[in-house]
């Protein structure tokens, strides 16, 4: 590999010199990408292939060389740190020379010590590099820098400590490079990312839904899986004969203003939990309650008539006017209720 660079020195001049020998030439450079890499590739006497910029960034446009950049031009391989080879001309002195290579997970990136210390110097990356093998960091045989970590979560974070902005691109799941960035302890870093997931979120939906939409839900759910309509409105519904075992309605809402009293006669409610709904006047008749949880509940005016309320907590409801004629109420809890229940109202 032939690893080489240049300055711009004017705004259309690039001075390249060959690592190893530190002869140079000035050139002008008119067009493309393609016409760099043509020019260099005459001038240097290799087949340059990449160019990378000061920061280990591979460029692709011509357009983003800047007059200050110090460039490194590669014939394909992966980039090696140049500071092992030679030593740059006077004048060129710094931060750009002194470059590191990191092998994260496989995938190698370019980089400078200055880059992965001076944004985060409170950072893991900073403490592991901002002195000479202070942490001892193991490296491959091409002298990189081993990080066991995700690469395509590592690449924004990278970039991030280059200049300072938050791109990830797509297909790159934001969690994962929060995870990373929390790993590597980039706080400011962690606070974006924050934020850009909370607005990646679709906005939630409290629009109400339809008595329809709720049968329909409820028909479409496996008797087997958990429903939860916990608070839902449900003003004179009509789920007769429906099964809706083991959901959860807690605090809904049964009761219609207009008069419409909801329908759930002959439904298979076995274990549902509707403690603290709104059921005035709701038609119960023949339904299946049994271990049901129905505490402070109101269920004045309900028709409970040969309802099965095996075990069911009834505790602390308004059965006032309920009526309970025919049902099951064995092993039923009616403790603290509003109202007495009078024998009337249950002949079973």
């Amino acid at each position: 590999m032939s690893t080489n660079k240049a300055s711009v020195h004017l705004e259309r001049n690039l001075v390249f010199w060959q690592t190893l020998t530190s002869e140079y030439s000035v050139v002008a450079v008119y067009g493309t990408l393609s016409d760099l890499l043509s020019v260099a590739s005459s001038k240097l006497g290799i087949k340059a292939t990449s160019v990378y910029n000061g920061k280990g960034g591979l460029i692709d446009d011509i357009a983003l060389i800047r007059d200050d950049d110090v460039l490194f031009v590669c014939e394909g391989e992966p980039f090696i740190d140049p500071q092992t080879d030679s030593k740059p001309p006077e004048g060129l002195t710094g931060s750009h020379t002194d470059w590191l290579t990191l092998n994260v997970g496989g995938r190698y990136f370019t980089t400078t010590r200055s880059t992965l210390v001076n944004k985060e110097p409170d950072s893991m990356l900073a403490h592991m590099f901002e002195d000479k093998d202070v942490w001892r960091n193991k490296q491959d045989h091409r002298g990189a820098y081993l990080i066991d970590r995700s690469p395509e979560y590592f690449e924004p974070i990278l970039n991030y400590l280059r200049h300072g902005q938050l791109i990830v691109n797509d297909g790159i799941n934001l969690l994962g490079v929060l995870e990373e960035a929390r790993f590597f302890g980039i706080d400011s870093l962690i606070e974006h990312l924050e934020v850009a997931i909370k607005n990646s979120q679709p906005p939630e939906d409290h629009s109400p839904i339809s008595r329809k939409e709720f049968v329909r839900f409820l028909l479409a759910t496996p008797t087997k899986s958990e429903l939860r309509c916990q608070c839902a409105n449900l003003q004179g519904v009509k789920m007769l004969c429906s099964n809706a075992e083991g959901a959860s309605l807690k605090l809904c809402n049964f009761e219609d203003p207009s008069g419409l009293k909801a329908n759930l006669e002959g439904a298979n409610l076995k274990g549902v939990d509707m403690e603290g709904s709104q059921m005035t006047g709701i038609n119960l008749r023949v339904a299946t309650l049994k271990n049901a949880k129905l505490k402070n509940c109101n269920l004045r005016g309900a028709t409970l008539a040969g309802t099965d309320l095996e075990n069911c907590d009834l505790s602390g409801c308004d059965l006032q006017e309920a009526n309970l004629r025919g049902s099951n109420v064995k092993g039923a809890i009616f403790e603290e209720m509003l109202t007495p229940l009078h024998m009337s109202q249950s002949v079973r």
